[in-house]
């Protein structure tokens, strides 16, 4: 019985290596199962990582069709993300004015009557546009000389100097050369001059003439009737270009002290945002009412947002510093999931997506951020109106 018992304890020795040799495989199996999941649940996180990272880019993803009328509707205000200097800046009340340079005034240089009126207040007119017909009894008797000088001085001339004397060659041509200048110098054109020696009828010398527009622009001012007799230099027609327009701001001498021209100043619009604008100008005398020193910005008004007499805040650097891609505060919002995000126009239809962005820090009403790059597109202002209608669209879809 002992026999049998030891042998069945051998027996038992010599199977548990191998059981034990199973065993371990199997635990190894199930640890590399283990592994093999624990990789995989590592793969799913990294997917969902890389999906997360995907939804950083869009901001929560989707995006937004707006027209045009809705952006106007929602105060919606889209600008390039440019570098700027928060840090040292003046900020000041500011007029905005017609920029000198580019205006002109229309006025007549003899006494003249309103025949006719070819432009009205608001017009945009080109260079060379026809403003306005006046007549002129000067006028009349400078071109009836025009016509009788410049008739002899073609004849003349067709006999040509050795045909004639010098004096007479001289005094044709002189004498054609002033009657021309002198109705140019009342305000006809060389083209209108033209247009009397090509005619073949003494009926065009009665004295009308036009007044041209002498630039491209708009009519901001008209104050006459037709019929009206006009003294020389009075005023008939302004026209001036918005395109570019002067923000007048007035500084105290310790702050004008800081700035110089050629410095970056920015122009804020209500209801339009920020434009950036060039310290142009600054004056030298104290203003004996306010005692203060005008400082003058210009300002690009291509989209037709400043307009004179408006009021604005302006801010002007003073010195160079560290400069810095940010955005006006109110154009960053938290994401559903609580990310911050700023809307990026995606094309010319009106199309934004939510980009989800860092917050480095908040300099007076302007927030730098990081995760979108200079020159994109940003929504600066009615960025809640976009966010909403996000929302409506179902975080997915277009939204016509």
């Amino acid at each position: 019985m002992k026999k049998i018992t030891l042998f069945a304890l051998l027996l038992a020795l010599a199977i548990s290596p191998s059981a034990f040799a199973e065993g371990g495989h199997g635990d190894e199996d199930h640890e590399e199962e283990k592994a093999g999941g624990h990789d995989e649940g590592k793969g799913d996180g990294h997917g969902h990582d890389e999906g997360g990272e995907e939804e950083e880019e869009e901001g929560g993803g989707g995006s937004v069709e707006i027209s045009p009328e809705s952006m106007k509707e929602g105060g919606i205000v889209v600008e390039p993300l440019t570098l700027q200097n928060l840090e040292n800046e003046l900020t000041a009340p500011g007029e905005v004015k017609l920029n000198a340079y580019l205006s002109s005034k229309i006025a007549p240089r003899i006494t003249a009557q309103v025949v006719d009126r070819h432009a009205r207040l608001g017009d945009a007119v080109k260079k060379g546009q026809p403003l306005i017909t006046l007549s002129s009894v000067e006028m009349a008797e400078a071109v009836g000389e025009l016509l009788v000088a410049n008739k002899e001085w073609r004849r003349v001339k067709k006999l040509g100097p050795s045909a004639v004397s010098a004096k007479r060659y001289n005094g044709a041509k002189i004498a054609d050369t002033e009657a021309r200048g002198k109705v140019m110098a009342y305000g006809m054109t060389l083209a209108q001059v033209k247009s009397f020696y090509n005619s073949k009828a003494s009926s065009n010398a009665l004295g009308t003439f036009q007044l041209l527009a002498m630039q491209e622009g708009v009519i901001v001012s008209d104050e006459f009737i037709e019929g009206e007799l006009v003294e020389p230099g009075r005023v008939l027609f302004n026209i001036v270009s918005e395109s570019s327009l002067w923000v007048e701001s007035q500084l105290s001498p310790k702050q004008a002290d800081k700035v110089i021209v050629g410095s970056d100043a920015r122009v804020h619009v209500p209801g339009n945002g920020w434009l950036q604008g060039k310290v142009v100008q600054k004056h030298h005398m104290l203003d004996e009412e306010t005692r203060t020193i005008g400082v003058r910005i210009q300002v690009d008004n291509e989209e037709d947002k400043l307009h004179p007499g408006m009021y604005v805040q302006t801010k002007i650097q003073t010195e160079k510093g560290k400069k810095y891609l940010a955005v006006p505060t109110e154009a960053v919002l938290r994401s559903p999931d609580g990310d911050w995000v700023v809307f990026v126009e995606q094309d010319e239809r009106g199309a934004f997506k939510p980009v989800e962005i860092e917050v480095v820090k908040t300099i007076s009403d302007y927030t730098v951020i990081k995760g979108v790059s200079e020159g994109a597109r940003i929504v600066t202002y009615g960025a809640f109106f976009v966010q909403s209608e996000l929302a409506k669209s179902g975080f997915s879809v277009h939204n016509h």
